[in-house]
């Protein structure tokens, strides 16, 4: 028996609830495999420049532009890497359950981006790392993205050092290596 209590697992129509104030409209959510553009047994943060990951700038948890520079970075990135689909959707990892559980629901939701949007300013508990919690009452965002076509993921996650920045791999977006 764990530790949380009953464990309460969300619906689709929660999480298009959860969302909705940040500008992101639910689609469905993804069953089955969902490809992405890693390599073996590594995460967004432990790819390295060859893996063709590229990061944003880090910003400062206690600065008071938080919410606007992450999401400028996060649009910059999103858009310069192609996150977005012509309908403006992408998909988006979701826990439906507690993270922390030992076996927890995570699942890929196909959203579409509003015309206004704030991921960042929103304070959706969806997009909100856990981990700030442990030093700070301020909303601290971390979220995974993926575009539909399985050739870019994006994620903006906190550091160890307070510091927070956008991450995107994209392999194919790497110059040309003869061997």
């Amino acid at each position: 028996m764990s530790g949380y209590g009953p464990l309460v697992s969300l619906t689709d129509a929660d999480v298009e609830a959860q969302l909705a104030p940040a500008g992101l409209h639910f689609v469905g959510r993804i069953r089955g495999e969902v490809r992405q553009p890693l390599p073996p047994r590594r995460g967004p943060a432990r790819c390295l420049a060859e893996h063709g990951r590229f990061d944003s700038a880090p910003v400062a948890v206690d600065d008071h532009d938080l919410p606007a520079k992450v999401n400028a970075d996060w649009w910059r990135m999103a858009s310069e890497y192609g996150l977005l689909n012509d309908q403006r959707e992408f998909l988006l990892g979701i826990y439906y359950d507690i993270p922390e559980h030992a076996d927890p629901d995570y699942a890929w939701v196909r959203v579409r981006l509003a015309a206004e949007w704030d991921l960042v300013g929103s304070h959706v508990p969806a997009l909100r790392s856990g981990f700030a919690g442990l030093f700070t009452e301020r909303f601290v965002p971390k979220f995974t993205m993926l575009s539909t076509d399985g050739q870019m993921l994006l994620n903006t996650t906190l550091w160890g050092n307070g510091t927070i920045n956008t991450i995107a791999i994209r392999p194919d977006r790497l110059p040309d290596k003869t061997t």
